[in-house]
């Protein structure tokens, strides 16, 4: 295990650790491999933050090769609790316009073939994800995007997608139909291994465009206009994230995350 270095493990777009302060980069190789890239140890808030950028620092790695594993891995080793999962997502819902932030309380997994679980024996482990997201830090980050005067939607369920493609219209159409808040191609299988380690986790989405099946109007997604939205809204975003650090309190008080294993396992 290494040096205790971190209270708090931030994954994100490639380029936010631009906002952080006297930063130590760190390499840890963990038991499932490397992590997309190496983690920018700082201060903030006067909390020890890592944060790893998920696709790499040059942006090379698809959603469905990230090493989820590693990443989380490696966030524990550093001896962060909590992690704070920020992610660009499609809007699917009318009422959520381009540039709000929408708390997610729920995901749905239409990923395939992605490793997501720590524990392949010889153990069975049941770990549950019927509320996938800490309710203390979900609190909390709808009281900071509240600070920084930020439209919030203060619950969705985000559709978790393969990737790397965008949809077509008819799943896209679906997806709203099923009544699904936002879509994004990385929130599966990180939560649910922050989970399985015992962390709590907490994601901010970023409604950046409208998905090309609502109501069948809109003009296709695409990864420019995608990148356009974000960059007008990274400000807004730094400043809830920064806001959010601050209010997280040293030890946990209001969820059950430090316990997610007590019930999972047959003893």
């Amino acid at each position: 295990m290494a040096k205790h270095k971190a209270d708090i493990g931030i994954f994100g777009g490639s380029g936010f650790y631009n906002f952080l302060e006297n930063i130590e980069e760190v390499s840890i190789i963990t038991p499932y491999g490397a992590p997309s890239d190496n983690l920018f140890l700082s201060e903030v808030k006067g909390k020890k933050v890592a944060f790893l950028p998920r696709h790499g620092r040059k942006h090379s790695i698809p959603p469905h090769k990230i090493n989820y594993r590693a990443n989380l891995w490696a966030m524990k080793e550093l001896g962060a609790s909590r992690i704070i999962s920020p992610c660009a997502v499609g809007i699917l819902q009318k009422e959520i316009k381009p540039g709000d932030f929408v708390i997610s309380d729920q995901y749905v997994d239409r990923t395939r073939g992605r490793v997501d679980t720590f524990y392949d024996g010889p153990i069975a482990t049941h770990v549950s994800a019927a509320d996938p997201y800490c309710v203390e830090l979900r609190e909390l980050a709808i009281q900071a995007t509240n600070q920084n005067g930020v439209t919030c939607h203060k619950t969705g369920t985000i559709v978790v997608i393969q990737g790397p493609r965008f949809s077509t219209r008819s799943e896209s159409k679906w997806f709203t139909q099923m009544g699904w808040s936002t879509i994004n191609m990385t929130q599966y299988p990180e939560a649910h291994l922050a989970r399985e380690l015992e962390m709590c986790v907490v994601n901010v989405a970023l409604g950046t465009d409208y998905d090309c099946g609502l109501v069948g109007n809109v003009e296709p997604v695409s990864h420019a206009e995608v990148m356009k939205v974000f960059a007008q809204n990274i400000e807004k975003l730094r400043k809830t994230l920064f806001t959010l650090i601050e209010l997280i309190p040293e030890k946990r008080s209001k969820c059950k995350c430090g316990e997610t294993l007590k019930h999972a396992r047959f003893t």
